[in-house]
């Protein structure tokens, strides 16, 4: 009985092995993820977690430095690369032709794989600017909003002026938007930054600064008209909060081209939601790349065979979600 047994389950094993050997026939032997700067969050995470399915699946496999989000989407969906890093932002302009570098040309290839984190908006302003709320943002305030074509200078600034508020644009690295809020060249800093933000920690250890919260009705009006999520900035994230902040963040999702085999991304999407503990490893961030976040998506496609894993493990996904 025992030697029939083992017979079956080597027969069994034999039968799982040759599937998963003819599965693999219209795999890439190789893959590349567009990430972003070099030693940024995209870079760090984008490599470690290339790295990981190269490990776990047997192929090569890599990071490559690219101009991020939006260059991500283009060189995805036009099949230069396999896998890419992206924000909804971004991703939300493609799908309706709108990105700066396809202007009037839907990209219809890159579908989304899985949550990576979200990036929170976060607006810092000297105590001694007076500046409370957002509603009490002077007109022609100077607001700072990081480097150029970036998620602060793109989203923050259109979100602030959907509620109302008139300001003169800054742009420039955040160490240089700190030095001259610092200086009084400036008034407030438009962050969409990982938390805790070092240039913010540095500038509350040498001056009384204030991070402002968007109201309820603030947040409501933002959440309907751009594709971002609830957030509440926590009050560990800088010693000047005395209590969680509300705000608003823009989720990050890995995409693949949408005309990869089924079989690959579905295999792709596994060993990126049962390995979290490893992807933590490699970054932070990673704590939130879990299939519970997949709601946050509403603007890509999911690449079918990421949907597929998702569904048979109990996550719903509309249909009209679904490529």
């Amino acid at each position: 009985m025992h030697h029939t047994t083992t017979k079956l389950l080597a027969g069994l094993l034999w039968v799982a092995a040759t599937a998963a050997l003819a599965d693999r026939s219209d795999w890439p032997s190789d893959f590349i993820v567009g990430t972003a700067s070099h030693d940024s969050t995209y870079d760090v995470y984008g490599s470690g977690w290339a790295n990981l399915i190269a490990d776990e699946l047997g192929l090569s496999g890599s990071g490559a430095v690219t101009g991020g989000p939006l260059q991500n989407l283009a060189l995805v969906n036009g099949g230069d690369l396999a896998f890419g890093l992206t924000t909804l932002g971004p991703a939300a302009d493609a799908v309706a032709g709108q990105s700066p570098l396809a202007p009037g040309v839907p990209m219809d290839n890159a579908c989304a794989l899985f949550p990576m984190y979200a990036t929170p908006f976060s607006i810092t302003a000297l105590s001694s600017s007076g500046i409370t709320s957002i509603a009490g943002i002077p007109d022609g305030t100077r607001i700072g909003f990081g480097p150029s074509a970036s998620t602060a200078d793109a989203y923050f600034s259109a979100i602030l002026e959907a509620l109302g508020v008139s300001f003169e644009r800054r742009n420039g690295s955040w160490n240089e938007l700190s030095a001259q809020l610092q200086e009084g060249q400036l008034d407030v800093i438009a962050f969409a930054a990982d938390l805790p933000i070092p240039v913010v920690s540095r500038l509350a250890g040498q001056t009384d600064v204030n991070i402002i919260a968007f109201t309820e009705e603030e947040q409501a009006r933002v959440l309907e008209t751009f594709p971002v999520s609830e957030y509440w900035i926590p009050a560990s994230a800088d010693t000047t909060l005395e209590e969680d902040v509300r705000a608003v963040a823009m989720w990050n999702f890995a995409i693949a081209r949408c005309d990869l085999p089924e079989d690959f991304v579905y295999e792709v999407t596994r060993v990126t939601m049962e390995n979290n503990d490893k992807l933590r490893d490699v970054h932070h961030v990673a704590e939130t790349t879990i299939p519970e976040n997949i709601v946050h998506n509403a603007v890509l496609p999911f690449h079918p065979g990421a949907a597929r894993w998702y569904t048979e493990h109990g996550y719903e996904i509309d249909e009209s979600l679904i490529r």
